[in-house]
């Protein structure tokens, strides 16, 4: 069955190393004849969500007026959602993270979705960036039906370009193969 595939790029940072491995697992879904489409947060304006409650009054129409009502459509009508960031200070980005703030409009709308996640670290151990899953998880653990499918964790990459030839590549390319 071809799946609808949305991959939310975190990186401040074109080309960078969570791109990188987001783009291994397009080439591996891709492959599967699944329907792929990135998206690179750093190209997008998302303001940050001010708690005000209007799109809990309006049926989910948020005051902000900018790109982020049409990556929250395109999150709703996808089969799988990958979620990428680097690792700052053990945690999510603030692209990532101000992005998952904002699906607060229509968060109940993302069910039944599979959901793999792409992390990349300066740190060589999988066990600090716990943290960094967690984060994912509890944004996770609000929606309806949601599945951890899968963690690419890209450790050793500080500089750009330094996830190449890691085993994460490998990883990511498979991952993408199996959606």
């Amino acid at each position: 069955m071809n799946k609808k595939v949305l991959v939310l790029s975190g990186s401040p940072r074109k080309n960078g190393n969570s791109e990188i491995l987001c783009d291994q697992f397009i080439n591996g879904a891709s492959e599967e004849g699944h329907s792929v489409e990135k998206i690179f947060l750093g190209d997008k304006k998302i303001n940050y969500c001010i708690a005000c409650g209007s799109c809990q009054r309006n049926n989910g129409v948020c005051i902000h007026k900018d790109d982020m009502a049409e990556i929250l459509e395109k999150m709703i009508e996808a089969d799988v959602i990958v979620m990428a960031s680097p690792v700052y200070f053990y945690t999510m980005d603030a692209q990532v993270k101000t992005l998952i703030d904002r699906t607060f409009a229509r968060y109940t709308e993302i069910k039944n979705k599979d959901f793999y996640i792409i992390i990349t670290a300066a740190d060589e151990g999988k066990e600090l960036l716990e943290r960094t899953i967690e984060g994912f998880r509890g944004f996770m653990d609000c929606l309806p039906g949601a599945k951890e499918k899968g963690i690419i964790y890209g450790t050793g990459a500080w500089d750009k370009g330094d996830i190449k030839g890691s085993k994460a590549m490998d990883e990511a390319y498979t991952m993408g193969k199996l959606v």
